[in-house]
This record gives C-alpha cells, sequence and structure tokens, in this order.
C-alpha cells in the first residue's frame, strides 16, 4: 500500500506538463480554418461572378427586414452587381488567406490573432450586408432554412478559440475560458437553441405537412443522390409534421439546457452534434452541391460550435520546485516519453529525493 502510494507520489511530481487544452484549440482553429477554406472554394464557383450572385444570394436577403439591415444589403447588392467579377474575386481570395492564415498560425499565437480577427470582422459584415442578420428579423425564416446564419457561427468560433495563455479550470471550456468570460457564452448557447426550439415550435412548422412539403421543395438543382433523399425524407414525414416539430423543440431546448449541469454537459453536447447533423441534412448539406451556395449553412458550424463547449481536462501539471515554486526541470527530464526512466538510477534516486524532503 505505502509502495503504491509512493509510486503515485513520485508519477505526480515527476509527470511532464500536458497540452491537451493547447491540442484541443488548435484543432478547433484548423477546422475553423477548413470551414474558410470551404467558403472560398463554394466563392470561386462560376455562379459567383455573375450579375445573379449580387440579385439573387445577397439582394434577396434584404425582403421583410428592417431599413437597418435592407439598406445595407441593398447597397452592396448594388455595387457588386456593376463588378460582378472584381467584388468576388477580391470575396473569394479573402476568404482563402483568412483559411490560410488561421491553418499557418496555429501554434504562433501572434499570427493566429491577426487571422482570427480577420476571420470575425469579415463574418459580422457578411451576416449582416451578405445574410441580412440570417433573416432572423424577417419572420420568415426557420432553423431549417439556416438561422440564424452561418457567418455568426464562424464569429463565435474565431472568439471561442482565441489563443489564450490564462490557466484554465479543470473541466471548463474553449468557451468559458474565451475572451468573453463564462457568463456571455453560456447565455450565448442558451439562446442560440432557445431560437431553434422557437423555430420548431411556431404553427408554420407544426402544421402536419409542413415539413413534408419544405423536403419535398428543396429539391431543385440538387443532385440525384440528394433528390432521392428529399423525396424519402418528404414521403416520411408525410402528416407527422406535429410530432416531429414538438420532439425537435423538446431536443432542441434540451441541448440549450444541458450544459448548465456539470454531469449532463458532455450527454447535452453529443445531442447537439447529432442535432447539428440532423440539420445539416435537412438543409441538403447548405446545397454546397448546387453550384449557388456560397457556405455549408449552419448545421455544419453548428458541430463545430459544440466542440468549443466540451468540458477539458486539466491534465497534470508541469513539475515545480518545492520552494521557489518554479518548473522543475529536473524533474521532468526524469520522464521520457511520458514515463517514468526505471533503468536510470539517477531519476529513482532524485525521485525519492523529493519524496524525502515532503
Amino acid at each position: 500500500m505505502n509502495l503504491q502510494l509512493s509510486q503515485r507520489r513520485i508519477s505526480d511530481r515527476l509527470s511532464p506538463p500536458t497540452s491537451q487544452r493547447k491540442t484541443f484549440r488548435r484543432n478547433l482553429q484548423l477546422a475553423l480554418a477548413a470551414l474558410w477554406l470551404l467558403d472560398a472554394a463554394l466563392q470561386f464557383q462560376p455562379y459567383m461572378f455573375s450579375r445573379a450572385f449580387a440579385a439573387d444570394t445577397i439582394g434577396s436577403t434584404a425582403a421583410g427586414n428592417p431599413w437597418l439591415v435592407a439598406w445595407p444589403v441593398t447597397f452592396s447588392a448594388g455595387l457588386i452587381a456593376h463588378h460582378p467579377v472584381f467584388y468576388n474575386a477580391i470575396f473569394a481570395s479573402i476568404q482563402l488567406l483568412i483559411a490560410a492564415g488561421i491553418a499557418i498560425g496555429v501554434g504562433r499565437p501572434s499570427m493566429s490573432k491577426l487571422a482570427l480577427g480577420v476571420s470575425i470582422g469579415w463574418s459580422l459584415g457578411v451576416w449582416w450586408m451578405g445574410e441580412g442578420l440570417g433573416g432572423i428579423l424577417t419572420g420568415g425564416t426557420t432553423v431549417y432554412m439556416g438561422a440564424p446564419g452561418a457567418a455568426v457561427l464562424y464569429t463565435l468560433i474565431a472568439v471561442f478559440v482565441w489563443p489564450r495563455e490564462r490557466t484554465a479550470a479543470p473541466g471548463s471550456s474553449l468557451a468559458t475560458t474565451s475572451p468573453l468570460g463564462r457568463a456571455a457564452p453560456m447565455l450565448a448557447w442558451a439562446a442560440l437553441w432557445a431560437s431553434f426550439a422557437y423555430y420548431a415550435w411556431v404553427p408554420a412548422m407544426r402544421a402536419p405537412q409542413a415539413l413534408s412539403a419544405m423536403m419535398s421543395g428543396m429539391a431543385g438543382g440538387e443532385p440525384g443522390w440528394i433528390k432521392a433523399m428529399d423525396a424519402f425524407l418528404g414521403r416520411t414525414l408525410a402528416g407527422h409534421g406535429t410530432e416531429v416539430s414538438v420532439v425537435l423543440a423538446a431536443l432542441f431546448a434540451l441541448a440549450g439546457v444541458a450544459v448548465f449541469a456539470p454531469r449532463a454537459a458532455r450527454a447535452g453536447l453529443i445531442l447537439a452534434v447529432a442535432l447539428g447533423a440532423l440539420l445539416w441534412v435537412s438543409e441538403d448539406f447548405g446545397g454546397i452541391f448546387t453550384g449557388s451556395a456560397t457556405d455549408p449553412n449552419t448545421g455544419l458550424p453548428l458541430m463545430v460550435l459544440a466542440a468549443c463547449y466540451w468540458p477539458v481536462s486539466a491534465g497534470r501539471r508541469p513539475s515545480t520546485d518545492r520552494y521557489t515554486q518554479k518548473p522543475d526541470i529536473r524533474a521532468d527530464r526524469c520522464y521520457r516519453n511520458g514515463r517514468l526512466c526505471a533503468r536510470n538510477p539517477f531519476a529513482i534516486s532524485y525521485a525519492f529525493l523529493l519524496l524525502s524532503l515532503e
């Protein structure tokens, strides 16, 4: 018993510093870079270099919005319509540079902050002047059509994966240790999923044939396999719109509140990822196969956003000197590839010397 306790104390004393949180942040930064890379690839499609992009994709988002949102959208659509090739080449290049900057900046805090700052500014501009705030003020959008907009989710992800050197509490997430603090990300998560529950609960979506008609009407411009999927979902949901909407509204609400209960947080986030995948399917994968989509819609970035709330364990702390409280490099060197160098007599001697000083 005493030997096991001694071995555990040696292990705790000599364990090297872990970088689980840093690695997790870097992986999510790469995920955000991949989203921007996909956006850039979609922006280079031939359709985007035509006037139809300005009139149909951007200009149409002004309808139903208040003047403060509609006027900038109309202005930007008119400006792009005069020189669509020039402006779209700029848009696509900016998105490509954002993706490259975030990817190259992984592990380089200064460059990463610059790229993420540009990402935040650009995505907010797109959300306002390109998506009309995702149509949330029009009263005619639904969660299945992409509300509240992919761009605002990009903004949240960029803020949550912002490089920070501050020590985090065990079990905290990247979102709750971001520059926004703990309360704002939690409220943002709750508000997001509450809006999903509301959109699923509105009478228009609870009509028996509403979901069936919506899925059947989304097949235009899609490849054959997605048309077949839409047709199958349309037949399956026929007459069941009320029941499905009630169940989805309840699941959306559950995903929104689960993160407030530490023991249920992981289960709630797994549910959120599953719902994000379901939404992405209902959005026909954002229409990325039609040749006219500008982003993968909300389903895919929603899954990345959920990962930002995943509780990350703190791991073992680096060894520190007992008296100076500074990193003890000698102790860490006694470890090789994370395990005690049992064949090194100096490592063993030093370990027991540390214990004798306790």
